[in-house]
């Protein structure tokens, strides 16, 4: 299995909508690394390691978020895989 890192930076009504805990919890499911924080314009920042089928699944959710949410736009950059990651965390 092909193993892939990105880096997604996701805009719009996504920070006080549980947007990160809920990306945790479907990582863990998706057996994905990496963190996810809030930027201080407004944005989510989330870095995500794993099987490319299983990060790929993530990057789509990243589409929509939790219930509350209301994601404008998404900026997926790919980045070189490193392993660094042996979990995932919300970072505050």
């Amino acid at each position: 299995m092909a193993e892939q890192r990105v880096r997604v930076l996701i805009k719009g009504k996504v920070q006080g909508v549980f947007f990160r805990q809920a990306l945790k919890v479907k990582a863990k499911q998706k057996n994905v690394f990496g963190c996810v924080k809030n930027l201080t314009d407004g944005r989510v920042e989330a870095i995500l390691e794993g099987d490319e089928e299983n990060v790929n699944n993530l990057v789509e959710w990243c589409h929509g978020g939790p219930a509350n949410a209301r994601v404008e736009d998404i900026e997926i950059r790919n980045e070189k895989f490193s392993n660094e990651f042996s979990k995932f965390d919300v970072l505050y």
